[in-house]
């Protein structure tokens, strides 16, 4: 389980998160929705330990963040930010090794490649693994980093807009794996998403942020409603029930 406590960042001396809370718990699929600026991204990014906090706690597992060894924390928490810049030209398969770094230091074992080989698998990414990352489409690439993050194997997957540059069939897919991730192999999955629809469908519970704060959080059914909906995005958005999905009409 992670807890955030009361957890806050500035920057310039404007609140970007104020004073939030939220308990996310293990094997399910967590979204945080909610308008640009919200503070989604800085959020995740405390839990991760990428940004320090201004005040407040998160634990994870019941231990503080800021205790941990960095080794010992990349063993249980990953984090694919929205912007990735690599200056050296790696393939495909060199990519998503970075993800065994945790483990190995750079000196790959058979297990580590086969933890290599899992992920390129599960992100169907076989037919191009040999290929330079600056021949792939902004798509392929989004999937080579998501399957460097799955290669990493830890408990806690923290990704922020992984549907990014990503079109329909790709973000289905996406969204796919981190379901299985969660349902066949136990993982627990935080995402910063943009489309309340995805949210809303393969989402577990959803956290809505507003102006740094939560304005509510619990299960989807109960956040994927016209009027918590109204107060997040300041708009009316009919829903509509599809196939059991709960699908908001906002483009209209």
């Amino acid at each position: 389980m992670i807890e955030v406590r009361q957890v806050s960042k500035q920057y310039g001396g404007k609140p970007v998160v104020e004073n939030v809370s939220v308990r996310i718990d293990k094997g399910k699929i967590t979204s945080f929705i909610g308008p640009n600026g919200a503070g989604k991204s800085t959020l995740l990014s405390m839990i991760s330990r990428l940004t320090t906090k201004d005040a407040g706690e998160v634990l994870i597992d019941g231990k503080e963040i800021g205790s941990c060894k960095s080794a010992d924390l990349a063993k249980q928490i990953s984090i694919l930010k929205q912007t990735n810049h690599i200056n050296v030209r790696l393939t495909v398969r060199e990519l998503v090794s970075f993800g065994r770094f945790p483990y190995s230091q750079g000196k790959l074992t058979p297990e580590d490649w086969e933890r290599v080989d899992e992920a390129i698998d599960y992100m169907e990414l076989q037919d191009m693994q040999h290929k330079f990352l600056d021949q792939l489409s902004g798509g392929q690439n989004q999937r080579a980093y998501i399957a460097m993050v799955i290669a990493q194997n830890t408990e806690y997957i923290l990704l922020d807009e992984p549907l990014n540059n990503l079109d329909m069939r790709h973000s289905v897919q996406i969204m796919k794996v981190l379901r299985r991730l969660v349902d066949e192999l136990g993982k627990t999955v935080i995402i910063v998403i943009h489309d309340i629809n995805f949210a809303s469908c393969y989402s577990d519970y959803i956290v809505a942020l507003k102006h740094g704060k939560v304005i509510k959080e619990g299960p989807t059914d109960q956040i994927i409603d016209s009027e918590v909906l109204r107060n997040v995005y300041d708009m009316e958005i009919p829903i509509e029930t599809i196939n059991g999905n709960k699908i908001c009409i906002y483009f209209k």
